[in-house]
């Protein structure tokens, strides 16, 4: 598997969903992080999804929201849904530093941010470059109780889902935080980070997308990279008796894959397939591990079609949401 096959697809042209409404929280180390908010259906505050994005977060909507109607679909569910915004290569971690190379202050390069080339964004500034990341305190330290304070909204038993680093980023919250998320769903996810040629992979993947270094995120091999592991940290999930739908595709295309103009069906083709195939790798290494522990709290969803692409993690989301909405709360 060449190590450039982790780099995720070109977002996609922002659409505006007026029924949502930005919710700007402060982070005491990232300052002001907006979150999309959409409100159930039925007005109710006891329901609530925290939905995470992929690689390639934008600044301004999340990929959910561009690209999908999951949020809308959500809402008729009578389930609140919170979109945090941003996060790029985040992992939606607490990273040990802001990203940089070389020894050089975070930002001394020219290039902006938002060029959309990891190559000219690598020595610029920009989200986790002129500050650190710390995504995991904002989440479940800042947002979590803003959200309670400011809008009402049931701190406890919420449901939390991602795709690609997303996915595992949403299996470490509930691992960690499970007063606060009874409910983790993974789509496409890195769930075996640590085996041979993933830290790599990852390098990779946060160099294109954004210019990020994964060394800044969490040293190699140390305890704040193996805490990240879901491989790792498997048996904490048990132990919370965590409600989990875990997801990958199978790396051949869904008809709606090539319902689409020829090049572009052919870059998502080409794109998407060999990294499904690395997901796939990784979730079914995890679901071995997981069946080896004896694991009864998770539903397993392994499609016969779904490339890395949002038309496969839109049909994985209209799958889990009965399941996960008889599950928080």
């Amino acid at each position: 598997m060449p190590l450039a096959a982790v780099i995720e697809s070109p977002p996609a042209t922002a659409a505006f969903d007026p029924a949502m409404f930005d919710f700007w929280v402060d982070s005491p180390v990232m300052g002001p992080i907006k979150t999309r908010v959409l409100r159930a259906r039925d007005g109710n505050t006891q329901r609530v999804a925290y939905v995470l994005d992929g690689m390639r977060a934008q600044q301004d909507l999340s990929g959910w929201e561009i690209n999908t109607n999951i949020a809308e679909v959500l809402a008729d569910w009578n389930i609140n849904v919170v979109m945090p915004v941003g996060g790029e290569s985040s992992f939606y971690a607490d990273w040990a530093a802001p990203s940089s190379f070389f020894g050089l202050a975070p930002g001394a390069g020219s290039a902006a941010y938002g060029t959309g080339s990891g190559a000219t964004e690598a020595m610029g500034g920009g989200p986790g470059k002129s500050y650190r990341y710390a995504w995991e305190d904002f989440l479940t330290n800042h947002l979590r109780w803003e959200l309670r304070n400011r809008l009402g909204f049931n701190p406890y038993r919420n449901g939390v889902f991602g795709l690609s680093m997303g996915g595992s980023a949403a299996l470490a919250l509930a691992a960690y935080h499970p007063d606060f998320f009874s409910y983790a769903g993974s789509y496409s996810g890195y769930l075996n980070i640590s085996a041979p040629g993933m830290r790599e992979a990852i390098r990779a993947a946060m160099l294109d997308a954004g210019g990020y270094n994964v060394d800044s995120m969490a040293p190699p091999w140390g305890p704040q990279w193996l805490r990240m592991d879901p491989f790792v940290f498997a048996p904490t999930l048990i132990a919370n008796n965590t409600r989990m739908w875990i997801s990958a595709g199978s790396g051949a295309p869904m008809p709606d894959d090539l319902n689409i103009p020829l090049g572009a069906a052919a870059d998502r083709l080409v794109r998407g397939a060999p990294l499904e195939a690395l997901a796939l790798a990784n979730t079914r290494a995890f679901q071995v591990r997981m069946l080896t522990l004896g694991a009864q709290n998770i539903v397993w969803d392994f499609p016969a079609t779904g490339l890395h692409a949002w038309t496969n993690w839109q049909a994985d989301a209209y799958r889990m949401i009965p399941d996960m909405s008889a599950n928080i709360g």
